[in-house]
Parts: C-alpha cells; structure tokens; sequence
C-alpha cells in the first residue's frame, strides 16, 4: 500500500511539474499527408500543373520517338546533386530509393562531382521529371511536398531512365480501358498511347503492378474509374506505390544491360537438391538434413507455408540426438563483397530446447589463410520455441568469405531441432529494431477504429540513445477506416538527461515487410518521419516544441505492468496502407506481420551538398598531374561503376576498379567480370579448340580417303586398258 501511494506521489508531482496543459493524444498526432491518399497524378493537379501524362516535363525541341535512341540512355552510375530547397526528410528517403535501384539492378548513384550531365533533385511544385538523359547538363527532377515516398522517387527517376507509364504501351487496350466520357475535360491527351518507336516494352508483357501505371480514378470527371482492367482482379491494384514490381525491374534490368545486382550477394529457399551451393562442413560432427518437414516441427516451410505440393523444403538440424555439444556446420557458397558491410536475413524455427543455439560465423579468405579462418559475429537470441522468426545479422566484410550457420545441441531435452529457411544476404544496412506482431488477422477482424484500436511497439533506443514507440491503427483513424494508420512518437528513456533537446534530425523509417522469399523481388511499403528541432506545434494558446523532450511535452502512460513513462506526440501517415493492398502481397504471413524499424541520424543532410569546381586545364610548367579537377579531356568520358579518368598518351581512358577475384572492363569500365567466367570462358574455349581441331582432323582424313579412291580408281583403270590391250 505504501509503495503504491509512493508512486501515485511520484507520478502526480511529474505531472504537475510539466510545464504545458497537455493536449489530448489524439490532437496530438500529425499526419503527413493531412490524411490523404493520394496518387503524383493528383498531387500535381491540386497544384494546377500541366505536365505531360501529369507528370512529365518534355523538351518539345525533342522527337519523342528520338528518346528511345541508346543515346538518351544514362550511364550506369548516374551522377546527382540534391538541392538545399529538398528538406532533409526527402533527402534521406531518396538516398534510400538509390538502395533500391542497387539492391535491385545495375544502376548506380554517385555524388555530382563535375560531370557534364546530372540530375539535379529540388523540391519544387510537385513530382515531376523528364523522360531520359536529355544532355543538357542539371537536369531537374523534383520532389514537392507530399512527394516524399520511396516508391514516387523511383517512380520519377524510372522517367529520367527512359521509361514512359505503363498503360500509354501500344497494346495497351488489350489489357485495359480507358473510359474517355469519366475524364476530365481537357485531360484526354493524358491517355495517348505511343508506338514502339516511342514506348519500348522490352518484350515484357503489360504490367498491371507496375509502379509506372496509372491508378484508376486517374483525371476522373467524379467518382468513375478512368481505366478499367480487362482482367476484374486487377482493377484494385493498378496504380500501386509501394515498389518497383518484378516486371519494372526486368524492363529497367534489360533496357541497361543488367546482368547483376549491385548490392545483392545471395538468397536460399532451399527448395533444390543442389541447397544454392550451401556445404556441409568438414569440421563438425553433424549435418543439418534437407527436409519438408521435421520430427518435433516444423511441419512446413517458410517459403511456401505447405501451400505447393512437391516442394517446401528447408534446412534443419536434429537436436535430439548425440551428445551435448555436438554441432553442425552449414556454409554458404564463397562471396565477393565489394561494401564492407551486408545484412544477413533469415527465418528460424526451435523445435528443440531453449538451450540448444544457432551461431552465425563468418569464414574469411586470405593469402595468409587460404583454407578460411572462422570469426563468431552473433548468437542468435530470442530463438523462440515452436515458430517461425525472424532474424537480422550484421556483417562487415571486405574480402572474399563464406557464412555459416551452426547448430549446437544443448543440455536440455529435446524433441526437435533448429531449422532456417528463407536465407537472404545484401550488401545494405540491416534494421535496428524488428518490431513481430502476431495473430494479425484476428487484430483486423476484432480492433475498432480509432485510437481505441490503436496497438504500440515496445519502446526501442536509437544508437544516439532517443527511446521511441511506434503506434499502428490496425483498422485505420477514425477518418480513414481501410487502412493501416503509422505513427512515430519519441519516449522518455533512460539517457534522457544526457541527449539534445529538441531531438535533432533523427529519420525515423517503418517498413512493413513484404514476406516474399527474395528480397529482390519483395514490394514492402514504408515511409520516414525525421525530428526537426525546430518544428512547433500550438494547443490553445500555447506553443511547444514538437520533437521537445517527452516529460516535458509527452503524455503519461502506464503499461499493464504499473511501468509509467510519457510519449510525446507522434506524426506519420493515417493512410500507410489500404487494407486492400495489405492483402495483395504476402505482408501477413503465418498470420504475423513485420515492421523494420530503423531511427538514424541524418544530421549529415543538413549541409549543403558540395558542388564541384569548375575544370580548369592542367599547369604545362607543372611536372605533376593535377589531383583535384578532372582533366579536360576526360569531362567528356563518363566512367562507371567507380572508375577514374586518367589521360594516358593525350587520349582518356577509364582505370577500372579491380579486386582480388573481380574485376570491371571496358572502355567505361562497364562490364563485370569474376574469376569464376575466366575459368568458365577457358574451358569453354579449350572445348571450341578441340571440337576446332577435330573438326580438321576428321575433314584431313575425309580428303586423303577420297584423295586415295581416286588414285585407286586412274590404276583400276589404267590395269583394265593395259589388261584389253594385251
């Protein structure tokens, strides 16, 4: 009794110590996109722009037909410059658009650094952009207000790659609609569509996912749907902007050339007999066993959730049997890192014993080491009983390696074992935070509107020490009923006292996982808030700073547990995600959901991004090069993929970034190459040689043959004459 009154005591005087009439929690979340859901098309409308398609900027000196010409193509590696008039929440998403593009294709974004043409990114009135390179030196694109979505910046440097909308292909009308009568006046010529001298599909089929087609109510007159799809189960997913779709990527991936990712090192659903090149390692006492199902559990997969008959397989170690401390080794195929830094990312399942473990290492390759020197980099903890889970390890390798995944029976009895499925590995920055909500559906169907429906993370802490929570409207703002509503609050934490206040430039990012097995191919759906120290809000006749510290403008909340702390206000979007786009992709599955989490300082965008100066031509009485312009003959020579211009002989060439066992070629040093396609190419060529020199062996022995009858047949002769003469 007397602890309790302790805590009233203590509660009441830190509420009375605050100095703000707190408002209600409700007033105190600010949406982003002022609860609308709205698409680039309306967003420019509402501005009153007339843009091309409604949001293309053409040059009309241009044929468009002309744009399909390899020369409107941009390098690989694509040189930016972010103007200051972006605020730093926009910078920070469009850094992570760039990730996308490296996780999912060649294409490359570098720092402006004095080359002739660029894309200049400024926040002016809308999302717009022009169709391919247009060499004319700062090329603009822009990101507006409310345009500051993963999905809308690639949408509009997809334009800038040389793509036009989906639905303006030439066979468009076999696919979709359009309903002329529900446009508005004026708008039809939003819906011309281009023959293939202007559209090139690259020979993909039409899109209907595509990140680059129209929604549907697109210029509409009133409440009609524009563009009917042909196909009925379509017609709620045109117009998606969530990611790139798995059509987007081959078109982007074809039309440059791709034959690799840039950050993607190696994924396994085990779902063949070859595990991806996966091997078991002689220097164990066990084998982790290809399976579909285990004794003990689990009774499916991952990937496929028992769903597809003849397949479902994943990798599991049998705890059960032999000793204490007997462990298998399972290593992956050998990589070549080029970042310093991946994500390993992997789905686990314990049927086992809490003390049975699941190690990740690391076995780096060297001249020193040529057999590989095994590094532990993490346990994994929380290895839950008796589902499955997801999992995060950071690396930090530079050189050539393996990973590998071991098993390790503990003392406890067991029944089961330890299984992994779903194996992804990237060269990207992992999530601080994995925020698993289970029993989704069941919180669909039973969760009200409204705050009362409202669920919240677990308070998590920043690396700079910021506590912070996440609120999910499960079924939607009072407003916006059918969808996810996300909301970021900061939290009073223990390292409180020690931080700047107000927090200053931390991006805060919630992603709802699309659980689909390759992260390539996955289309998650995520937005950013960043704390900008120097944004006020006002309640009555009071202003307070809105990212302030939580005991001072926060809110007192008590868990179930009697723990109390404060949440400040939160800001985010009410409209994250429709309830029809939640079920289009595979974001709830085994009936959990996924959010990674990540609050990052970006503080770093703040400054003005440095420009270049100008080329000046190198000192003739000097003796050594100039080390920080480019040459002036090199201005003209654009080397990708980390290349430097160099001038050797009056002529510039690229010097191509090479590696132990990888290498680029080529005049732009645009061409990839490993050892593996040298050994491949040789023994390719020795088999040419020796089907060359059989070839010619076979054809020597075929002449001399007929070569010989035909000298047998003159003597056959010449004995017959002889033979009749006589």
């Amino acid at each position: 009794m007397v602890s309790w009154l302790l805590r009233l005591f203590f509660c009441t005087l830190a509420i009375s110590a605050s100095p703000l009439v707190l408002p209600s929690s409700r007033a105190m979340d600010e949406d982003v996109d002022a609860g609308l859901d709205q698409d680039i098309v309306d967003i420019n409308e509402d501005l009153g722009l007339d843009l091309i398609e409604g949001d293309i900027r053409h040059d009309p000196t241009i044929d468009r037909s002309a744009i399909s010409d390899d020369k409107y193509r941009w390098p690989k590696t694509i040189p930016y410059y972010l103007e200051d008039s972006l605020d730093v929440n926009a910078k920070g998403v469009i850094l992570k658009a760039f990730e996308q593009y490296r996780l999912k294709s060649c294409i490359d974004f570098k720092p402006w650094t004095g080359e002739v043409n660029y894309i200049s990114v400024f926040q002016g009135s809308g999302c717009w952009s022009s169709v391919g390179n247009h060499h004319v030196g700062e090329q603009k694109l822009s990101i507006g207000e409310r345009c500051e979505r993963i999905a809308t910046i690639e949408h509009e440097f997809l334009h800038a790659l040389g793509f036009w909308h989906e639905q303006s292909r030439p066979d468009r009308d076999d696919y979709v609609k359009i309903m002329w009568d529900r446009i508005d006046n004026g708008k039809e010529h939003n819906f011309n569509k281009y023959d293939d001298k202007v559209s090139n599909s690259q020979n993909i089929p039409y899109d209907y996912t595509s990140v680059m087609h129209y929604s549907s109510t697109a210029f509409n007159n009133g409440t009609q749907p524009t563009i009917v799809t042909k196909i009925a189960e379509f017609s709620n997913v045109i117009g998606q902007r969530m990611e790139f779709s798995d059509y987007d990527l081959q078109k982007l991936n074809r039309l440059y050339n791709c034959t690799t990712s840039l950050s993607f090192l190696d994924r396994c659903s085990f779902e063949g007999e070859s595990i991806c090149g996966m091997i078991q390692s002689p220097d164990d006492n066990a084998d982790w066993q290809h399976v579909s199902q285990a004794p003990g559990g689990p009774d499916k997969d991952f990937t496929n959730m028992g769903d597809c008959k003849g397949s479902g397989f994943f990798m599991h170690f049998n705890t059960s049997l032999g000793p204490v401390g007997h462990r298998a080794l399972l290593e992956s195929r050998i990589l070549y890192p080029k970042r310093g830094f991946q994500c390993l990312q992997f789905y686990a399942f314990n049927s086992g014993s809490e003390g049975d473990e699941l190690n990740i290492w690391v076995r780096s390759y060297n001249k020193t080491n040529p057999n590989g020197t095994l590094t532990k980099v993490a346990r994994i903890t929380e290895l839950g009983l008796n589902y499955w889970q997801l999992h995060h390890v950071r690396l930090d390798v530079s050189g050539k390696f393996r990973v590998v995944f071991e098993g390790v029976k503990g003392g406890a009895p067991s029944n089961g074992g330890i299984s992994i499925d779903d194996v992804n590995l990237s060269e990207t920055f992992c999530p601080t935070h994995v925020w698993r909500i289970r029993n989704f559906t069941g919180l669909l169907n039973t969760s009200p509107s409204g705050l009362q429906g409202a669920v919240y993370s677990p308070r998590y802490y920043s690396q700079q020490g910021y506590s912070f929570q996440i609120k999910l409207h499960v079924n939607g703002t009072s407003e916006q009923p059918f969808y996810l509503g996300v909301f970021l609050h900061l939290v009073n934490g223990t390292k409180d006292e020690g931080l700047q206040w107000p927090c200053p430039w931390m991006q805060g990012t919630m992603l709802l996982m699309d659980q689909q097995p390759d992260i390539r191919r996955r289309m998650s759906n995520q937005r950013s808030v960043t704390t900008d120290p120097n944004r006020t809000t006002t309640e009555g006749n009071q202003t307070f700073f809105f990212w302030d510290k939580p005991s001072k403008v926060g809110l007192p909340v008590t868990e179930p547990d009697g723990t109390v702390y404060y949440r400040g206000p939160g800001m985010g979007i009410s409209t994250f995600l429709s309830h029809e786009r939640l079920k289009s992709r595979e974001f709830i599955k085994g009936d959990d959901a996924y959010f990674l989490l990540t609050m990052e300082d970006v503080s770093h965008l703040v400054a003005t991004q440095p420009t270049p100066p100008p080329p000046t031509k190198p000192d003739p009485t000097s003796t050594n090069e100039p080390v920080t312009n480019r040459p002036e003959s090199c201005i003209d020579l654009q080397c990708e993929n980390d290349g430097v211009c160099i001038v050797q002989n009056g002529e510039p060439i690229c010097r191509c970034l090479t590696g132990e066992n990888w290498w680029y070629s080529g005049r732009h040093c645009e061409h990839f190459g490993e050892q593996e396609d040298t050994v491949l190419i040789a023994v390719a060529s020795s088999v040419a040689i020796f089907l060359g020199m059989l070839f010619v062996t076979l054809l020597t022995a075929y002449c001399l043959k007929r070569r010989y009858r035909k000298q047998m047949d003159k003597s056959d002769k010449g004995v017959n004459l002889a033979n009749t003469a006589f």
